[in-house]
């Protein structure tokens, strides 16, 4: 049988919180400034999205746009945001530096990841901007925690990236290849029946939640469309096994 897809939706306030749930949503990815794709929230904002909602959340720690740590100092601030998140209850996050080069930046990840006190994250879409993505999940395949890839296959979006996002799956179990995949960036529709049939089962979505744009709520209705493709799919490739 073909297990129930993952269905994560990116929420900013408890309003989307209650829509994305409302909607189907199986865990949600929390920022704030999506103009920067993405930053961390203020802790009252998880704490407040905690209560209003039952659903699994993800805290995205990252504290101004692209992809590195920055300095001693702002590495600091996220370890202390870090601490802060796990004092306020939460016990999953979102996370992924690199260096100049592209390289990972492993020991800012490990920094952080050791602030987590074992809990559970992902590896965000760093990976789809990295130098080497082999290499990348490669090195990080011992770190404590690490159960996801949000990944595109390509910095451009899953338009590009799908023949990469297939072949990764198909690796699946291979060393760096054993933590799930969870497709987001530019995902709509149509691309799903190929990727649940290269046997993805995780699906991250933003803007495709909010027909209003960024500027607009998350919309339990958009939300509840999606949710109703990935099980029909699921069930589909059920039939057909």
């Amino acid at each position: 049988m073909s297990k129930r897809a993952v269905l994560e939706v990116i929420a900013l306030d408890a309003e989307d919180a209650v829509a994305a749930q409302a909607g189907g949503a199986d865990r949600l990815e929390l920022v704030t400034e999506m103009a920067a794709d993405g930053l961390t929230p203020p802790a009252r904002t998880f704490t407040g999205i905690r209560a209003a909602v039952d659903v699994d959340l993800r805290v995205m720690l990252r504290l101004a746009d692209g992809f590195a740590a920055g300095g001693p100092e702002d590495l600091d601030l996220l370890v202390r945001a870090a601490h802060e998140m796990r004092a306020a209850g939460a016990d999953q996050f979102v996370l992924g530096f690199l260096e100049a080069g592209g390289g990972v930046d492993l020991a800012a990840v490990e920094r952080v990841v050791a602030a987590l006190d074992g809990c559970r994250w992902t590896f965000h879409r760093a990976i789809d901007h990295a130098a080497d993505r082999d290499s990348l999940r490669k090195q990080l395949a011992d770190l404590p925690g690490l159960d996801t890839y949000l990944t595109a296959g390509s910095a451009s979006g899953v338009d590009e990236g799908l023949p990469t996002l297939v072949a990764e799956a198909a690796r699946q179990g291979e060393p760096g290849y054993d933590r799930t995949i969870l497709v987001g960036g530019g995902l709509r529709l149509d691309h799903v029946p190929a990727l649940r049939r290269a046997g993805v089962d995780a699906f991250h979505i933003g803007g495709a939640a909010r027909p209003g744009g960024w500027e607009g709520p998350v919309s339990a209705e958009a939300v509840a469309q999606w949710r109703a493709m990935l099980d029909g799919e699921a069930a589909r490739q059920c039939f057909l096994t």
